[in-house]
Parts: structure tokens; C-alpha cells; sequence
């Protein structure tokens, strides 16, 4: 079984493929907007249609396949930016229609999770999803993946972005305040966790006000972190403790942070429990997730039901695969 995934929630365009037992390719463009601006979504679509022929040519040159050799197409239906899901939408109804192929629709979240799962050979975990427009505490029960807590305004993604921007750092912020953070002294700031969700916002503000009031860049950058880590590390546990679960996985942008891996490591050891986290090529957004989960998945749609679904989230997805 050989399977095309393509991914265009946001600022990626990528292509996956790969068959039952390895990936074959992985290709993607990016769109980086302008400086000192976030993702514009009407630019984003552009570059998506611009760059995606080359992009599909390029996997196919190192899958060393053609397209009548693909026997499933699997894209990103949602969640995510509409005029980004419209073109990988159109795109893969397009291949499909054109070559004869079943189509696979993706909730962009769930394949976040299996192909964490897939490269560390996590088993039953706690997933803590963190990227540019999600944030997620998250374990599988009762047939779906539940959400056991998430953010209540701004994802961590995005507040790392937005606190980058305000600083004068170039995108994407995440890891530009990772670099400064390790140079920086802690001074304290809001920590606001509610139950099991948490709001970064009023975190973001704070620092930010905390910065032009003459901290460094550093300090903010190292107590911004400290922070917004410690509170994800308090909820993760929580929901360890309350699913009985033994593994945590760490996906999405976010995941590649260093300092997070090593606070959820800590609280692991304390616990007996095991941590893993997606290698960095899986870690953002990419084509290869879309056609993983397009492996594992059952029921193929009907071109005439494959409309986007922006608002789709983790928890409304059946997972028949397991």
C-alpha cells in the first residue's frame, strides 16, 4: 500500500509518501511572512498554489514513483486557515479524480498524534499537542482521542510567535526565543491554569509590557518560557494521573523545544513514566503525517464530501484504525 498525503493547513505546503512499512518522501515549501507580521492567509494560499506542482514533482523524484503507482491519496481536511485547506483540497480531489484514486480525508491534529507515534513507537500516551494554532492535552479513550485540557485563547505556538514579533525577532519566534532564553534570568509572571486548561494571552501582554519597561530579551524570553512550561507540565501530569497512563508524547511545533523535553523528562523520572517526542523532521507541519494516517485509516470519501472543515476538531474524529 502506497499512500500520497498532502498538508496545507497554514504556512506549510507539503507531500508525503510513503508505503506500509517506510517513508519514501517528504517535501514541503513554506511561507514566511514579513517581517514583524503573522501568516496572512490570502498570501499563504498563493505560495501554496504557486509552489505545489513542484513540490508533488519533487516527491515523486525521490519516492522514485510515478502517480499510477500510488494507490491511495490522503490531504488535510482540517482544522486550520480555509483558503490554505481549499488548495490542498482541490489539489488532492484533483489527483484523485484524475488517476483514479480513493481519497483519504485527515483531521491535521489526529495525524500529528500517529505520527508520533509511528516514529517513536509510543504505545498508549498522554499526547501533549503544541503547535501555532493548537494546544492540547490529549489521551485516547472510549474510541477517540479526548481532550483533557487546551487553551483557552491564544495557543503556545502563536504566543511564541507573538511575543517574538513584539521583541523585533524574525519568524518563526518559537525558536529564536529558545536561542535567547538560555542567556536569560527569571523574574516571575502570570501563571494562569484553570482546571485543566490555560491561558496564555494575558501571559503574553505581561511580558511584553515587562520588555518595554527595559527587561531584556533574554529575561523575558527565559521567564516567558519558564512559565508557560512549568503550567503544561502541572496539567500533563494531572491528566497522567487521572487516565492511569505511563507515556507522555510530545507533537507539533512546539515539541522540538529543548527546555520543555527537559522539564516533562523531570516529572517523567518522578514518575516511573516514559517521555518521547517526534523527531524534528515530523515535528512541524508535513505531507508524510497526512499520508501515514492515510495508511492506517479505513473509510475513504466521496469526492462530493470532501469539503473542507476548518473547525474539525481532535475529538470529533472516530479512530477505526485501532
Amino acid at each position: 500500500m502506497i499512500c500520497l498525503g498532502i498538508e496545507s493547513t497554514a504556512h506549510t505546503f507539503g507531500i508525503g509518501i510513503l508505503n506500509d512499512e517506510k517513508i519514501l518522501s517528504n517535501e514541503k515549501s513554506v511561507y514566511y511572512p514579513k517581517k514583524g507580521s503573522g501568516i496572512i492567509p490570502r498570501d499563504a494560499a498563493q505560495h501554496h498554489v504557486e509552489n505545489a506542482p513542484t513540490v508533488l514533482r519533487n516527491a515523486l523524484e525521490n519516492s522514485k514513483l510515478k502517480m499510477e503507482d500510488i494507490n491511495r491519496i490522503a490531504f488535510s481536511r482540517g482544522p486550520g486557515l480555509p483558503q490554505c485547506l481549499r488548495v490542498g483540497a482541490v489539489f488532492a480531489r484533483t489527483l484523485a479524480a484524475k488517476y483514479d484514486k480513493p481519497l483519504f480525508d485527515v483531521n491535521h491534529c489526529v495525524a500529528h498524534i500517529e505520527i508520533g507515534k509511528m516514529s517513536t513507537n509510543s504505545k498508549d500516551p498522554v499526547v501533549l499537542y503544541l503547535s501555532g494554532g493548537n494546544t492540547q492535552v490529549i489521551a485516547f479513550t472510549g474510541g477517540r482521542y479526548r481532550i483533557f485540557g487546551e487553551a483557552m485563547d491564544n495557543p503556545i505556538g502563536n504566543g511564541l510567535d507573538i511575543l517574538a514579533r513584539g521583541m523585533g525577532l524574525d519568524m518563526p519566534g518559537g525558536p529564536k526565543i529558545e536561542k535567547i532564553a538560555k542567556e536569560g534570568k527569571y523574574f516571575p509572571l502570570p501563571y494562569v491554569v484553570k482546571g485543566m486548561d490555560l491561558s496564555f494571552s494575558g501571559l503574553v501582554t505581561e511580558a511584553l509590557k515587562h520588555y518595554k519597561q527595559g527587561k531584556s530579551k533574554e529575561d523575558v524570553a527565559y521567564s516567558f518560557q519558564e512559565t508557560c512550561f512549568a503550567m503544561l507540565t502541572e496539567v500533563t501530569e494531572r491528566a497522567m494521573a487521572h487516565t492511569d497512563k505511563e507515556e507522555i508524547l510530545l507533537v507539533g511545533g512546539v515539541a522540538a523545544n529543548k527546555r520543555l523535553q527537559e522539564m516533562l523528562n523531570i516529572m517523567c523520572e518522578e514518575r516511573g513514566a516514559k517521555l518521547f517526542f517526534v523527531p524534528m523532521e515530523y515535528a512541524g507541519d508535513n505531507g508524510t503525517m497526512i499520508a501515514w494516517n492515510g495508511i492506517v485509516s479505513n473509510d475513504p470519501i466521496k469526492i462530493e464530501d470532501s469539503k473542507i472543515n476548518q473547525k474539525w476538531r481532535t475529538d470529533q474524529v472516530e479512530i477505526n484504525w485501532m
